[in-house]
């Protein structure tokens, strides 16, 4: 299996300021294949199954359900074959608790851990990168050499100068701790 990722070099601004000339920088981003359709996906399964795909369907319509219940009473809901979903928030910190309001929060988020043989999927896919001039013309090919790290949502901390430079959030939520709702706090 490869992955397809395009480098196009496009002309970043780094300020607001009319003057600034902007830098050609190359910009990458995964080739996105066509979007899987949900009557596609059922259809598929339902042929890998042996069963039909109207109780596909049913069952497809019903995991749904339940992994949006579940989730948003703050339980971390194993999605089969891939990992983990859970909601969390960012907020706000505060020193004094009269101060604590729900105008501290400032974005809601879907999480999503991968299993380990997933990880290990992505970490063993092969990287094809494409580079495009501003053109539009094709001037290089890379095929993946890196270390292959996957990122790891769940253990925050280990990338701390990664999370200070967006931020500084710090997650602060379970993994599979039945009422954890995957709260996030970062420093004011």
């Amino acid at each position: 299996m490869t992955m397809k990722v395009k480098a196009i070099e496009k002309k970043l601004k780094f300020t607001k300021d009319p003057n600034d000339a902007g830098v050609y920088r190359y910009v990458m981003s995964p080739e996105q294949y066509s979007s899987l359709n949900q009557k596609k996906v059922i259809k598929e399964a339902a042929l890998r199954s042996g069963v039909s795909q109207g109780v596909m369907q049913a069952c497809w319509d019903a995991a749904g359900e339940v992994i949006k219940a579940w989730a948003t009473e703050g339980h971390s809901v194993a999605l089969p074959g891939l990992g983990t979903m859970r909601f969390g928030l960012r907020s706000k910190s505060v020193e004094d608790v009269n101060k604590v309001k729900t105008g501290l929060i400032t974005s809601r988020r879907i999480i999503f851990t991968p299993d380990t043989d997933l990880k290990d999927e992505l970490k063993n896919t092969a990287i094809v990168i494409t580079c495009y001039d501003r053109d539009g013309k094709e001037v290089k090919r890379v095929t993946s050499d890196d270390d292959a790290e996957v990122e790891d949502p769940e253990n925050e901390n280990a990338n701390q100068n990664e999370n200070q430079n967006q931020g500084g959030s710090t997650n602060t939520g379970g993994g599979n701790s039945g009422g954890s709702a995957g709260f996030e706090t970062g420093g004011e």
